[in-house]
This record gives C-alpha cells, structure tokens and sequence, in this order.
C-alpha cells in the first residue's frame, strides 16, 4: 500500500464496503458522539467522515488530534449507519472505521478558522492567505478560475489562434497607467518596464506574419486598486488577428466569451447574439459605457418638457445651450416614501436632491416638480417615459458631462430598490464607436481617449480634416453585467496615420519613431490590416463565481495597499543591491 494513500478524500464509495483504506488529509471538523469519535477527514479532493471508538487501537491518538492536523488513518470501508447518509457528500454512503492513525503534521492554534464561511479582516486572511485557500468555497473558486482558462485556451485554439508569450521584461508603453519599472544592473542608469498589456508584441507579431494569436497574458500596473481591480498584476486573453475587419473579430469572440459563459453559468440564463450599442447612446441610456442590461431602465432626455416651464431652476438652467434634463423611469416607484428615499439617497451622494414626480389613479402627476411645470408638461412626460399610475419618474439636470456618471447611479438604484434586476442572469453587449480623442482639461490638449493604437474612423482623412473630438474609433468594449470585460479594436496599421493621430495627442514624429520605433519600422514593411482585443480573465472568473471582489478568486492577491503581506513586498533593497544596480534612494521626509 502506499505511504501516504490508497485513496483520495473524495475516492470511497459504496462499492468499496469491506475493503480496507488509506487515507491521508486534514482533520476538517472533529465531533465527540457520546465518546465515538468522528473525524471529518479533508483534502483536494473531497470529504470522507472517520469514525474511531473506543476500542479502536486508534483511539487514545485520535483525542488528541484539532483541527487542520494532517493525519494519516487506516482502517476499513463500511455503511453509514441507517439514517445517517449524506446525500449532498459523494462519499456520504460510506464512512471509514479508523484503525490506526499517524499524525504528519500537527497544527498551531488557527488564526482563523477553515470550517465554515465566517468572514474575517483582509489582513488576517492575506496573512494566512495559505489558510484561506483551504476554506472550501474559496478553494473552488480557485480551482473554477483554472478550469475557466483550460476553456478559453481550447475555444480559441478550436476558432485557429496560436499561443505565443510575450516578453516580460520590455519598454515602457502609454496604456494610461504608471509601469512598473525594472532598474537595469548590465545597462546602468536605464529601466525595463513590465508590460502594461502585450500590445505592441501582438500588432508585431501581425507584421512578422503570424496570422491568429493569443496568450493568457500577466499585465503589470501601478495603479490605485479597487474591488474588481487587483493592484499590481492582473491577467487577461489576449488575441489579434491579420486581415479582419470589426465584425471579423466580434465574430470569433463572440462564440468564444459566450461559451465560456454557458459552461460554467450554473444554470444562469447567457445572453446570445448581443447588442452592438455605440458609446454615446449607452451614456445617454444608462449613464456608463459598461451598463448592466439586466436592469431594463432606460434614461430619456426630456429638456423640451421643462423649457420655459414654471419650474424655474430646469427652466433656467436650459438656457444654456450646454444643459439638459434626463429623465429616470421608476416603474412601481409612485409613492411618496420610495421618492423620499430617493431624495435622501442623492444628497448623500452629493447632490442637492433629486426631482421626482409621481402619478396617481387617472393619470394625475403629484409632487413638487407637477405642480410646478402643470398637468399638460406631466401629462407628456409621462407619455413618453410610458408610465402610468403607481409609477414615478426622476429627474437630474445641468451639463450632461458633469452628470452623467450620478445619473447612472440613480438608475442603478431606482432598479435595484425597486427589484426590477433580474441578478440571476448574464447579460452581454458589445459597446462600440468609442471616441478616439477626449479634450484633457488639465492640460487644456487633446487626449487619446482610449487605445493610441486604434485606426479612427475614417482613417487618415479624418484626422486630417475632422474636429479630433468628433472622431469616433474602431474601438470596442465587451460589458456584462455592469463590468467592463474586454476591450479591444482594429488597429492604424498605416505609418502616416500612426504619425498623425500622435501628432494631434500633441507628440512629434520624432516621440513616436523614439518610443515606438519597433512599431513604426515595421509598419513601413508592409503591414497588414489588423485588430483584435483583450478579455479580462479575473473580472469574467469573478463574474462567474457570483463574488464582487477579485480577492476571491485569485490565489495570492496583495491587499488594498498593494503590498503582499503574505510575503513581505514590497521591501527595502539591501545596500549591496543598489549598488549593483547603480541606484541610491531619495526617500520622502516623514
């Protein structure tokens, strides 16, 4: 027999009754039955209840053991007595009647236990991060994160892309995040970057005639983390593709991140053949670029309603040509408490309330605003919202730029109060038409407003001849479920237009052949239209595990203040590591 098992935690079933059994793991939860010991024995793979009574030879060691001790126990396979089957364990048939039992590593006293789904603070867990992962519902979302990417290596296999890796140690790269630098000890003085994305290596690996490929690909950013952001690294598919057109990538995606989705929804519903809604109607409808499609609220601007009308702070505020008035549905929302509540929600947000009005039998609107603008401009609004008794409607007004983003709040709370978000669903769309330049207040220039490296519609002509802020991009976001999952689009495979689209972003041709001379040579060697995307593995994973935070599904992540204190980093060079790397510190004054 083995030394350690002859089978698996999770192995025994009851074709195996009056065998004898090696089993090895940790002791997951311990119960003393009126002096009958039973050990609920875990590991990788499973659960198998231990049994040691008194007059097992076994028993004096096995009052010693606690919990998280591995143990070794050999004993023999028999039924659970009647009654006392587990229908939710596969191996609740059987239990194992102990004979003899090795301890192989006893445990300290737990800082935190595995038994259970008890939350404990972010810094204990990632402490004992090694702890936390034995906890059954974290282990499987970890073990569902990897079968999510054996998935989407053979869908994108099945659709013809190749795998390549991609540097790790490159140039740095304007992806709109600061790099993480790497101090050169053979080249002094200079940096490697750690790459922000693969994005130049894919569009090169086009140019050197490659004709599909993909990569589950680490990207590194110093940036400020969030819940669905982890600081530091985070992993994406990546893929390009030679000779396509937009609808050619869509057409190989698609498939690909819907079939992901079906395979591991549990159930849950996957939206087929998903819309194509351009950015300036998605912020107009819901108020972000990423909207949640299960909440079926749609805004509607409604400024003609309030021009000129009694209520004067809408009414004068569209005097300026700037402002509008958007209005949020609220279907079921008519009563006077819910719109209260509403009110009160937005100055908590740090607004000064939130317009509301609500109809009654008959058609009769109520509230401050109603009574303001009258019964014919309610009368209308209601029609066009199509609303009707028992319903309401809120309003936000002023510079939509400005606004945008709490608007998109409210209707986000309006549908979620009034439980019109069907959660148990998955909900995808493509958003497209991204505008290429976006105007930096700051620094009072034009800004590249996603991609640099996305061909503008209309190509060179309209970089030549077009307001840059009215440019749109061959630009694409996937959005599901109120997230941003990949994003992507057709690239500026053309020199000059390379040249010109950085030169209205306020760089010369000089910045561009410095920073990205890889690129520009190998655009004048003939280049072929390309494009593709990148889907972000830990926001889909996370989506699929039903958590709201990315520390939930990967394995070893850093805390809030991107620091691994698991393992200590970051962490001070030594002074003999400076100075092979010809660097000193300039610390700031505490």
């Amino acid at each position: 027999m083995h030394r350690y098992r002859s089978h698996t935690c999770g192995a025994l079933r009851a074709g195996d009754v009056g065998t004898t059994a090696r089993l090895s793991g940790w002791c997951h939860r311990i119960r003393d039955h009126g002096g009958v010991l039973f050990i609920d024995l875990r590991d990788h793979y499973g659960l198998t209840q231990v049994v040691v009574d008194p007059d097992s030879p076994a028993f004096k060691l096995a009052e010693t053991v606690r919990s998280e001790w591995v143990i070794r126990v050999d004993g023999r396979v028999r039924n659970r007595p009647e009654g006392t089957t587990n229908a939710e364990l596969p191996t609740g048939e059987v239990e194992l009647y102990a004979t003899e039992i090795e301890v192989l590593g006893p445990a300290a006293e737990l800082p935190l236990p595995v038994f259970g789904d008890i939350d404990y603070p972010e810094e204990t867990r990632l402490r004992y991060r090694f702890l936390d992962l034995r906890r059954e519902k974290l282990h499987k979302n970890i073990m569902t994160r990897g079968a999510v990417i054996d998935a989407m290596r053979a869908k994108m296999k099945g659709q013809g892309f190749f795998e390549f890796q991609t540097p790790i140690l490159t140039a740095s790269s304007p992806e709109g995040a600061r790099d993480f630098l790497v101090p050169s000890r053979i080249h002094p003085g200079t940096f490697y970057a750690l790459p922000q994305a693969p994005q130049q290596y894919k569009q090169l690996i086009m140019m050197s005639g490659f004709d599909r490929y993909f990569q589950i690909a680490p990207c590194f950013r110093d940036e400020d983390p969030r819940a669905d952001r982890l600081p530091g690294e985070f992993y994406q598919l990546d893929l390009e593709m030679s000779f396509v057109e937009q609808e050619d990538v869509f057409a190989a995606v698609e498939p690909v991140i819907t079939g992901v989705f079906e395979d591991f929804a549990n159930g849950k519903p996957v939206s087929r053949n998903w819309p194509r809604i351009p950015y300036a109607v998605s912020m107009r409808k819901y108020g972000t670029d990423k909207p949640d499609l299960r909440n079926p609220l749609e805004m509607q601007e409604v400024s003609e309603h309030f021009r000129g009308s009694g209520f004067k702070v809408f009414a004068r505020m569209l005097e300026d040509t700037k402002n509008e008035v958007w209005a949020i549905p609220g279907p079921g929302g008519g009563s006077r408490a819910f719109c209260d509540r509403m009110n009160s929600w937005a100055q908590g947000e740090g607004q000064p309330g939130l317009g509301y009005i609500m109809w009654r039998e008959g058609g009769e609107g109520a509230g401050p605003l109603a009574n303001n603008i009258g019964p014919e401009r309610t009368e209308a609004i209601r029609q066009q919202l199509g609303l009707g008794a028992g319903d309401a409607a809120f309003f936000v007004a002023g510079n939509p730029e400005k606004f945008v983003k709490f608007a998109g709040s409210a209707r986000t709370k309006v549908g979620e109060e009034l439980k019109l978000v069907d959660f148990d669903r998955f909900e995808l769309a493509w958003i497209v038409d991204f505008p290429f330049y976006e105007w930096n207040e700051d620094e009072k220039k034009v800004d590249f407003s996603h991609n640099p490296f996305s061909m503008p519609q209309g190509g060179l002509d309209a970089l030549n001849g077009q307001d840059p802020l009215t440019i749109k991009a061959f630009q694409y976001d996937i959005a599901c479920n109120g997230y941003e999952i990949a994003s992507g689009g057709i690239r500026n495979h053309r020199p000059e237009a390379m040249v010109k689209a950085f030169e209205l972003a306020g760089y010369d041709e000089a910045t561009v052949v410095e920073r990205f001379g890889g690129m520009y040579r190998a655009f004048q060697y003939g280049a072929p239209p390309h494009g593709g995307m990148a889907a972000g593995v830990d926001r889909i994973v996370m989506l699929l595990c039903g958590v709201t935070n990315l520390r939930e599904i990967s394995i070893f992540p850093m805390n809030q203040q991107a620091q691994d204190i698991l393992m200590g980093a970051p962490a001070p060079a030594s002074p003999k590591q400076l100075r092979e790397l010809h660097i000193r510190t300039n610390l700031p004054e505490k």
